[in-house]
């Protein structure tokens, strides 16, 4: 459209001052407000209907936030790489690693059948809504589905529309696309390798790291700490460094979503707990719960995590969480989480990052994984 605003409006491009990586999540959610703003109007422009019934509820998805963990592993890498002076192009690949999460958690809900998503109705679950209020016609449930993967699909433009604009503002651009290249396709590749070991029932452990390492690891982490790095010019040394932490603490961040999703309080997680245990979505954890049961002996545990078990009752869920503890996976899980984030740490010193930078990785993958990284007293 002639005379057309860039997605980005202009005052983005004033944050020039200092940003530590703790004040990363802040600072990107004021670059998504603006942001939101310039694309909803452009929208508007478009068609009302669609921004009132579909874009004005992305937008308020993105806006209710989540940990913003992505932006900042990119301002890490960023800084790790030597970044020093201009955030505005971080802060915008941070904004663009958002609009990306929020079109794969949109998705994600649709095919796993969740409900809720950040202590709100799941946005497949707000349309149906929306469609039975209002007395339309067909079938709410197909019409939220739909409706909710263009959502989704609108997500993911933006997201593009915005990296692609950052990589052409800066001189490191076709490295910076590179790495975004590779991460969507990543991202989409887990994503079927979940469905897939879903519908064939798979147990298998390496299938379950692999899902793991695609669809997290690489998305959640290594990636964004990569992005960050391109664009402070970083060296080949840098980025395998920052890739090998990443892909150990994406892995690390993934067990501990595991096992928040079968134990985890969903006040604290936004989220239900037993979703994962239903669909007996292949994870780590339950990969692991089948390899111990068997080896043991155990057919009592072996029986209630079986492929053809279908936990829907009550008391099929607990006798799943049961097998898990009794199994000892639970257990493991939390010793590898602790594993590969001391490893992580022991990559990330690699890129010689300052010791103030090493420091806020430390701390930002305390907070991803649940493994304390510092001395107590350092933490006090």
């Amino acid at each position: 459209m002639p005379g057309m605003p860039p997605l980005v409006a202009a005052p983005v491009d004033s944050v020039v001052q200092p940003l530590t990586v703790p004040d990363a999540a802040h600072a990107v959610g004021s670059v998504l407000a603006q942001l939101l703003d310039v694309r909803l109007r452009q929208s508007r422009a478009v068609d009302p209907l669609f921004t009132q019934e579909l874009a004005d509820r992305l937008a308020g998805l993105v806006q209710r936030g989540g940990k913003r963990l992505r932006t900042a592993f990119t301002l890490c890498g960023w800084r790790a790489a030597g970044g020093s002076d201009d955030t505005a192009a971080v802060l915008r690949t941070g904004a663009a690693l958002e609009l990306l999460q929020a079109c794969a958690l949109v998705h994600d809900d649709v095919m796993d059948g969740s409900v809720q998503r950040r202590g709100a109705p799941a946005l497949h679950v707000e349309l149906a809504r929306r469609h039975w209020a209002v007395g339309m016609h067909g079938s709410p449930e197909s019409f939220g589905t739909s409706a909710a993967v263009l959502a989704g699909d609108l997500a993911l433009a933006w997201a593009d529309d915005l990296l692609t604009e950052t990589a052409l503002d800066t001189p490191h651009g076709p490295r910076l696309h590179q790495e975004w290249r590779a991460m969507r396709t990543e991202m989409v590749a887990g994503q079927y390798r979940d469905l897939h070991a879903q519908a064939a029932r798979s147990s298998g452990v390496d299938e379950a790291l692999a899902i793991a390492t695609l669809k997290s690891a690489q998305y959640t982490v290594a990636r964004p700490l990569a992005l960050g790095a391109s664009l402070a010019g970083a060296d080949d040394h840098v980025l395998d460094a920052l890739r090998a932490a990443g892909r150990c603490a994406g892995l690390a961040f993934q067990l501990r979503d595991d096992l928040l999703g079968a134990f985890g309080d969903p006040q604290l997680t936004g989220k239900p707990a037993d979703d994962d245990l239903r669909s007996r979505k292949l994870t780590y954890l339950l990969a692991i719960a089948v390899q111990l049961a068997d080896a043991a002996g155990d057919h009592l545990a072996a029986a209630a995590l079986a492929p053809d078990s279908n936990p829907e009752s009550e008391y099929a869920l607990r006798q799943v969480r049961a097998a898990l503890e009794r199994s000892g996976a639970r257990e493991l899980v939390k010793r590898k989480i602790k594993e590969l984030t001391a490893t992580s740490l022991g990559h990330f010193e690699r890129t010689g990052a300052h010791p103030d930078v090493q420091r806020e990785f430390a701390a930002l993958v305390e907070r991803a994984t649940g493994v304390a990284t510092r001395p107590a007293e350092e933490v006090a």
